[in-house]
């Protein structure tokens, strides 16, 4: 029976299963962008969210508690030192889970999960690209105005 138990245990003992979770943090940390299971997604946001949040506050205490969870003081500075200064003004929900569909070889359900203020598509306040083509202007019209402003540069010279 589960009684009582309210996180995904994912099929694995407790210590496979926090290194597991270690271990995939460090990959988002450094990648900012990773494919897994959609079960192991939920799972690593639940782990992820608080260290960030941690991150916000640089102090020893901080680090030496972030470190306890990581194990990997590389991922822990470039957390500190990067990822911390673009989350600064986030209140919270600093994944992002996105369903893939299902693998090719045993059909499980696979996500990408990503550092939300690391993705330029879905930023909306990240720049736009402004579109350069308009409509209604015809090729011959195009070409011709090309020769007319090759034409004076030679001129020129």
């Amino acid at each position: 029976m589960r009684h009582g138990k309210k996180f995904n245990h994912l099929g694995r003992k407790t210590a496979h299963r926090k290194a597991m979770l270690a271990n995939m943090t460090c990959s988002l940390i450094e990648h900012k962008r990773i494919n897994t299971t959609e079960a192991k997604a939920k799972a690593l946001r639940k782990f992820v969210e608080p260290l960030l949040t941690k991150s916000k506050n640089d102090t020893t205490h901080n680090r030496r508690v972030v470190f306890s969870y990581l194990r990997d003081k590389y991922a822990v500075t470039e957390l500190f030192k990067e990822i911390s200064v673009k989350i600064a003004d986030r209140p919270g929900g600093y994944l992002r889970i996105i369903k893939l569909g299902n693998r090719q070889g045993d059909n499980a359900p696979m996500a990408m999960v990503e550092l939300v203020d690391y993705n330029e598509i879905y930023n909306p306040n990240g720049k736009k690209a402004k579109k350069t083509t308009r409509r209604g202007k015809k090729k011959a019209d195009s070409a011709v105005d090309v020769a007319e402003t090759e034409t004076p540069e030679t001129s020129e010279e």
